[in-house]
């Protein structure tokens, strides 16, 4: 169904665009969001959406070394006493959120991310775990509890406890097989190093595993992407992510090592993501959202079948919307009408906590027409499709009115088969759904406002 489409001429939808992990978008947090905002959002939040499940982030920043590709919030380090520093600031936080809101409230999505996770030890995991699950005590039955790992940092006593703690979802970091590609990215990861992890995850009972890979990296080309496509299909995990590389070397300064004249065209990223797709789907899995895939068992496919994934900071999940609460360094929150950030580097931090003040470093309310869109632009990321109806009965709006200039602007997308607008809704294509990100942006009307703003390319 993919080969129906001229995929090269897509490649003029190559542009600069937000990938909506949010909206609006953390470029447009602000700075007068502070500790005081958000315990008002809190309590806000207690009072008008105490039914919601809640989520727990919590942020492990510490890396061993840099990953040139990586665009995450991270601190290098070797040093032990860096980590027990960073347990005794979790816990002067997590007191402070105890004291700030209801955390007796049904925690339904758990995860830990980095930085990397498992350069924490065992011991260490264990104590994290125990003090958030002390402080939100109420975790669902069926509570979603997943952790980023590091196969070149991960052992048997690591997984050992993450199963005790009830961990049921691990994310393995993968991005590329290839030894060339590895070399020129400074992470490398042998094929077996993957599968012994694989394997230990096994022994231990979980049955979801997820692999994150990149597209758009130094020397990838469509041969070499295949072989790796090869080698995870055998080790069978029931989700991938599989991200377009965002080279943003003016916000990450680790990327400048990387030689932009190796980086594959958008006309060659484009066939290396049409085969990947055609390829997993020939391997029973079925693309989901943005950048994601499962199996066509997994219950992502079955809850974007009926319409029901939603998308946060965690990745998508099939438990519908629930307040996120960020726990640790650079962390972000998001509530119904909210979004907070805290500091993103320790010494603040660090002293915010000591002050006994929450480390809110900046935020946004969200205003009526903010949430109106925030819903459009994340049903469209979700689910690839939008019914006017529900948005029209829970906004008290007319779609087709309120959104006339959008709508007009998706015209030259629907000649290109990329979605249909229907009287009652816009339905996006097999092949539209590898733009979303464009299609979403025609909803932004933060991006008129703000055209200078600096994203990542599209494709």
């Amino acid at each position: 169904m993919y080969a129906e489409i001229d995929f090269l001429k897509l490649a003029k939808y190559s542009k600069p665009g937000p990938r909506y992990t949010s909206y609006p978008t953390a470029n447009e947090f602000r700075k007068d969001f502070n500790a005081t905002t958000l315990l008002e959002s809190l309590h806000r939040a207690d009072s008008n959406y105490h039914d919601k499940g809640l989520s727990l982030y919590t942020h492990l920043p510490f890396c061993k070394s840099a990953c040139y590709f990586c665009g995450c919030n991270v601190i290098y380090t070797s040093k032990e006493d860096k980590k027990e520093r960073y347990i005794t600031y979790l816990e002067k936080e997590l007191a402070l959120l105890q004291d700030s809101m209801d955390t007796k409230r049904e925690v339904v999505q758990f995860h830990f991310g980095g930085g990397t996770p498992t350069f924490f030890d065992a011991k260490q995991l264990q104590v994290i775990t125990e003090m958030i699950r002390t402080t939100f005590p109420n975790f669902a039955a069926t509570c979603e509890m997943s952790c980023e790992i590091d196969p070149r940092h991960f052992n048997e006593e690591q997984m050992a406890v993450l199963k005790t703690c009830g961990f049921n979802r691990i994310s393995f970091g993968v991005q590329d097989f290839d030894t060339k590609v590895q070399q020129h990215i400074n992470r490398i990861q042998p094929l077996d190093l993957v599968a012994d992890s694989v394997a230990l995850a096994r022994k231990y009972g979980i049955q979801s595993i997820n692999f994150d890979l990149i597209y758009g990296l130094p020397y990838q080309n469509q041969q070499s992407f295949q072989q790796t496509l090869d080698f995870v299909v055998k080790l069978a995990p029931e989700r991938l992510a599989i991200f377009n590389y965002a080279h943003v070397p003016w916000v990450k300064k680790t990327m400048r090592k990387i030689d932009e004249t190796t980086l594959p065209s958008p006309e060659e990223k484009l066939k290396i993501l049409q085969h990947t797709i055609h390829f997993l789907h020939t391997h029973d899995y079925e693309m989901i959202g943005m950048d994601h895939f499962a199996k066509k068992s997994d219950t992502l496919c079955l809850a974007q079948n009926k319409g029901e994934l939603r998308r946060n900071f965690q990745g998508y999940t099939t438990k519908g919307f629930s307040q996120t609460i960020g726990i640790g360094l650079t962390s972000i929150g998001e509530g119904v009408d909210y979004y907070t950030q805290n500091y993103k580097d320790m010494a603040s931090y660090e002293a915010q906590l000591d002050n006994k003040v929450l480390p809110v470093a900046q935020g946004i309310v969200l205003s009526p027409e903010d949430i109106l869109r925030k819903e459009v632009i994340m049903g469209l990321m979700n689910n690839a499709r939008l019914d006017f109806k529900v948005i029209n009965e829970a906004f008290g709006i007319d779609c087709l009115m309120h959104f006339h200039d959008e709508l007009e602007a998706l015209k030259p997308m629907q000649d290109l088969e990329l979605l249909t607008i229907l009287p009652d809704g816009i339905l996006v294509s097999p092949t539209g759904k590898l733009l979303i990100r464009n299609i979403a942006m025609v909803f932004d009307s933060y991006l008129v406002s703000n055209s200078t703003r600096q994203f990542s390319k599209t494709i």
